[in-house]
């Protein structure tokens, strides 16, 4: 969801900066801070306001904001940050990223910048009040490159996309009349070479000088007309000092389109045997180098489906309420309070809580799970999930950028952009690459120049133009984000948000993960598990006396009986005479019967010898449940057990995390003997129980202590400092919106095949961003010698320099297709496929009905 704004060119004027300052709270403050900034070298004046929480800062020379940021952090106050994403056009290659970040990174006040080559985005890190959007918008220009505002609505969205579709269009446009026009020059010349019959055709119809000024006028027409997108980029570039890919081809093609002009015009300035043509070498450059950038235009429009698909999920309009009638109104006027009426079919437009009507909703867009939900007068429904049978109005609570739907595509798209650690390699080689190949290029002409065989001239052009075209970085800009871009759309497809980009590597590299239990492991919230009768007693009949007496109560597990008394349609009779006995349990007459419910201790008190269940409560003690009995009448009843039970697919997602060959551990603040009853049962390797939350946190240093990698996977207020502490933290999304924001990934879906799905993602991921590296870096060390010239002393072989462009772009185009192969990553465990072995949740009450 993102804008085309055009950024206004502005004159930078800095003799001053003016930096907010957080922390003080009195005058001994200000001067604290008034004297640590007057150490920097440089400052001239400096004046620090308690009420604005600003230092404005005068400086001799040129301002250094980075130095007068690191002192007001030595004095122990903070500086606030910024960060945003501005789009980039006009980047071609690895070597492109680099000059704009560096061009960034050079503004003062900027901590980070990082540009990704697949979304053609800048994300910046600045101090604010130091940075301007206009300074970063002047320092992309200064590069050689135009600057974009990305801004947040659906609208901009689309104008993003229609600038996307411009430029296709553009290219496919150039692509044609490059073609048209080459194809000629390429049947003069290299048909002449190939086939006798055309060459003697050629020689006996317009002759080799008019040839030779047909293939000038055609191959000048190509190069300054679709080819001027090269020249426009790359001569600045050069002038500048920072050559990129645009510059190779610019070099390449200008040194064999002049030497064949020389050729044409004026031959008696080139050595004797020496003059030839090589404009069909021009022409074919630049024809299979659009063709290549079409290529990768059209498979980095595939990338990028996730997010269409997930902005697709929108409707356009909504019809809400408005002074007592139905109105139809776009989707961004909408406002928080507002009535929406949806029908069958319609999506959802926003997020809010159903006030009339029911319905079931298909959440899968969110969660995975292909069962629709069901929605009554109370619940929450999702913009963009889709009604499937009934009518139902609601009361919007968040619209625009808000709603969960606009915070995922927020989310995905953070990830696409960001830069993996994997990337520093290829950041390192590009910043020298291009420069060095240039080199290279200038190493081949003169070695071919002064020792090759004749015409030497001849054979030093055309390989030193093979080695510039050859070389052309553009496959190593895109092994890493292209795979980026694929893997974390595939995995919003399958409810895994990876909030930060770096958790793709870091996942991958996991030995031990960490679960929390309460609503992780498990459901979060207790249930009735087992309900054994006496003699004389049935149990439909035990269960309604008990849950008549517990509907007095606000206690969980009384809400847990009667919820069980609820689904089994049992009618609860009216009671009478209630008592509550604080530690021991309830009682109460229900239809002129005496029930009483409680502990063991509360039964012994009554008189009652609990003996005969010793053998059945020490059975669900072990498994982690809570016993309790309950006498009518004066006798023994049942004893009743109550459990937050495990999750259908933890079982399962358990096993297949072992599978991967990881160590399952689980963090809780539970009685040991819960903890270790629910871990024999799932068969996990370690536990750590009775913990707070700074516990928790002890307990993942501890684990990570032996030199392992740990991933925690938890849902609560409390787990959010063990999700910021472990090396990648892993949020429920069914959980709190703390825990959300502290973790690096979300599993929407609210069970733990998720995690299973996002550490085999993690490695697929990786694996193919390696195979784009392996293959770009061993494409260029393994063609740039053959394009020099090495195997001719040996087997007489020679690249052709337009064989150099195919296989340039034939390059790039590999690793697009390569990373967009993980559009067909498989989840290892599917949603909605139930367990294999859910022995331990099966509720005995739902199995008797």
């Amino acid at each position: 969801m993102t804008s085309v704004v055009p950024l206004q060119r502005v004159e930078r004027d800095d003799p001053a900066l003016s930096i907010p300052v957080e922390g003080m709270t009195c005058a001994s403050c200000v001067a604290h801070v008034e004297k640590a900034i007057a150490k920097v070298p440089g400052v001239a004046t400096v004046n620090v306001n308690l009420a604005t929480e600003r230092a404005d800062v005068a400086f001799i020379g040129s301002p250094d904001a980075p130095a007068v940021v690191r002192a007001i952090e030595a004095a122990g106050y903070g500086v606030s940050e910024s960060t945003i994403e501005l789009g980039v056009e006009g980047m071609t290659c690895a070597s492109c990223v680099a000059h704009v970040e560096r061009s960034l990174m050079a503004v003062p006040g900027v901590i980070a910048a990082t540009v990704n080559l697949a979304t053609e985005r800048a994300s910046v890190r600045f101090t604010a009040g130091v940075v301007s959007v206009e300074h970063l918008a002047d320092a992309i220009r200064r590069a050689g490159y135009e600057p974009r505002h990305l801004g947040s609505d659906g609208a901009s969205a689309d104008r993003e996309r229609a600038v996307r579709a411009r430029e296709m269009t553009w290219l496919r446009r150039d692509l044609i009349v490059a073609a048209v026009l080459t194809l000629p020059v390429f049947v003069l010349e290299m048909g002449s070479h190939l086939v006798p019959a055309i060459h003697h055709l050629v020689m006996n119809t317009v002759g080799m000088k008019a040839s030779w000024l047909i293939q000038f006028v055609l191959a000048t027409a190509v190069l300054f007309g679709p080819g001027r997108r090269f020249f426009r980029k790359g001569i600045p570039a050069l002038l500048r000092g920072t050559p990129d890919m645009n510059s190779l081809v610019v070099v390449g093609t200008s040194a064999a389109w002049i030497y064949s002009v020389v050729a044409t015009f004026l031959p008696q300035m080139l050595p004797v045997g020496t003059a030839n043509v090589f404009y069909e070498a021009a022409a074919v450059i630049v024809t299979l180098i659009l063709l290549g950038r079409y290529l990768e235009a059209k498979a980095k429009g595939r990338t990028s489906e996730a997010i269409k698909r997930l902005v697709g999920l929108q409707p356009k309009t909504a019809r809400v309420e408005r002074d007592g009638r139905m109105v139809e109104v776009p989707l961004p006027e909408v406002r928080a309070g507002d009535v929406v009426h949806v029908r069958p079919g319609e999506r959802v437009p926003v997020d809010g809580e159903v006030v009339e009507g029911s319905s079931y909703v298909d959440e899968s867009m969110i969660t995975g799970e292909p069962s629709p939900v069901a929605k009554i007068a109370g619940t929450q429904v999702v913009g963009g999930t889709i009604n499937k049978t009934g009518a139902f109005s609601f009361r919007a609570t968040k619209v625009g950028a808000d709603t969960m739907l606009a915070q995922i595509i927020r989310m995905v798209e953070q990830a696409q952009g960001a830069k993996l650690p994997i990337q520093a390699l290829v950041d390192k080689v590009t910043a020298w690459f291009v420069p060095a190949v240039m080199g290279v290029a200038l190493l081949t002409f003169v070695l071919w120049a002064f020792f090759g065989p004749t015409p030497t001239l001849t054979y030093a052009l055309v390989n030193a133009v093979a080695v510039l075209i050859i070389a052309c970085p553009c496959a190593m800009g895109l092994a890493t984000p292209t795979s980026i871009m694929v893997g974390t759309g595939r995995a919003a497809e399958l409810g895994v948000l990876f909030r930060k980009g770096e958790a793709l590597q870091s996942l991958r590299d996991v030995s031990v993960i960490a679960l929390d239990k309460t609503g992780t492991l498990t459901k979060g919230h207790p249930e009735l598990t087992d309900l054994t009768p006496t003699a004389g007693f049935g149990r439909d009949e035990v269960l309604a006396l008990v849950a008549a007496v517990e509907a007095k109560s606000e206690h969980p597990i009384a809400q847990a009986v009667v919820s069980a008394a609820e689904e089994r349609g049992l009618k609860l009779g009216n009671t009478d005479r209630f008592e509550a006995v604080p530690g021991y349990g309830v009682a109460a007459t229900v239809g002129g019967r005496h029930v009483a419910a409680g502990a063991d201790r509360y039964m012994i008190a009554l008189g009652h010898d609990v003996a005969q269940f010793a053998a059945e409560s020490a059975r669900l003690g072990a498994e982690g449940k809570s016993p309790f009995y309950a006498a009518v009448d004066g006798k023994l009843a049942a004893v009743i057990a109550v459990a937050d039970p495990i999750k259908e697919t933890t079982p399962q997602a358990i096993r297949a995390l072992h599978g991967l060959g990881l160590k399952v551990a689980m963090i809780t603040g539970d009685s040991r003997g819960t903890a270790e009853a629910v871990a024999r049962q799932l068969g996990i390797d370690e536990v750590v129980a009775e913990v707070l939350p700074d516990g928790k946190v002890k307990a993942v240093q501890a684990l990570r202590g032996s030199g392992r990698t740990v991933a925690f996977v938890g849902d609560g207020i409390n787990d959010a400092p063990a999700l910021a502490e472990a090396d990648v933290g892993l949020a429920i999304g069914t959980g709190t919106d703390v825990a959300i924001e502290s973790a690096d990934v979300v599993l929407m879906s609210g069970d733990l095949r998720g995690v299973v799905n996002a550490v085999a993602l993690s490695s697929a991921t990786i694996k193919n961003i390696k195979q784009n590296l392996f293959w770009a870096f061993a494409y260029n060390a393994a063609l740039i010698p053959v394009a020099a010239g090495a195997l001719y002393p040996v087997t007489g072989t020679l690249l052709s320099p337009v064989l150099a462009a195919g296989a340039m772009a034939l390059s790039s185009v590999f690793v697009l297709m390569n990373a967009l192969r993980l559009k067909m990553f498989m989840p290892v465990m599917a949603a909605g496929v139930p367990a294999a072995d859910a022995r331990s949740e099966s509720s005995p009450l739902k199995a008797a009905a």
